[in-house]
């Protein structure tokens, strides 16, 4: 998709989200609000509702009161493309050596599949799935940050895991997000998964946030967690509106292609 369209279909989307949150909510006022046909406006919703914006209802759409916590198998097959092209930026900011934290969640995993068969690092993560997909590599040291269990992202929370990370110091922190803000910071759905990541963040030499372009938004996201000056973003995101307010808080923004899906 060119950099034009991917434009006009994220206005387009705004327009949509805006005429739902005012209560515009069936398909066919949308279609006539829009000037577009309805099968426009139901492909647009389901894209909406994939990315958690929007919740169908028979013959339209409404947005979310809350914000809900995909499952990890959930979200890993979300964005899957935009995750992968993010993934494989990430592990290009990651040192020959040294020790880097890897934070639990799908966009994370896929930095840590470009992570095995390396050597010289130590890694530290919260993330069940991340420590395991790690553990086989021998030239990695992979440590594991003990916690409670959560039950959406299969991450640490908790005393135990602040108290661990920090006795660390680590190189860089690649932070994965439920929502991200220049000026807030990142943004999750519990008071302890923003405490963590404050915690990694002020524990690096460097903050790196793995970002998918739906992440961009605030929405409902309930906690949020302040990020050190000078932090970067690496994102699927085009868009040099949106992505204008990270560079002028200055964000260090790496913005990746991702194919189609």
């Amino acid at each position: 998709m060119n950099e034009s369209l991917r434009s006009s279909t994220r206005a387009r989307h705004d327009e949509l989200l805006s005429l739902i949150r005012g209560g515009t909510t069936r398909v066919e006022e949308l279609a006539e609000a829009l000037a577009i046909s309805e099968s426009t406006v139901r492909r647009d919703l389901a894209r909406l509702g994939a990315e958690g914006l929007v919740m169908r209802t028979y013959g339209g759409a409404t947005t979310e009161s809350s914000f809900h916590e995909r499952a990890l198998a959930e979200r890993m097959r979300v964005q899957l493309p935009a995750k992968i092209a993010i993934g494989r930026r990430a592990a290009e900011l990651v040192p020959d050596d040294g020790t880097v934290f890897v934070d639990a969640g799908s966009t994370t995993g896929q930095l840590a599949e470009h992570l095995r068969g390396r050597s010289g690092l130590t890694v530290l993560t919260r993330g069940l799935e991340i420590a395991l997909l790690l553990a086989g590599s021998p030239g990695l040291d992979v440590v594991v940050i003990g916690g409670s269990v959560t039950t959406k992202s299969h991450g640490m929370i908790g005393p135990l895991t602040t108290v661990a990370l920090e006795r660390f110091m680590v190189d860089v922190a690649f932070l994965g997000v439920d929502a991200v803000d220049p000026v807030d910071g990142v943004g999750e759905a519990t008071a302890l998964e923003a405490q963590v990541k404050e915690v990694a963040s002020r524990r690096a030499r460097r903050t790196v946030v793995l970002a998918d372009s739906t992440k961009l938004a605030r929405g409902a996201v309930p906690a949020w967690a302040p990020l050190p000056a000078g932090w970067t973003l690496v994102t699927d995101e085009q868009d040099d509106v949106v992505l204008r307010r990270y560079r002028d808080a200055g964000v260090v923004v790496e913005s990746v292609e991702a194919p189609e899906e």
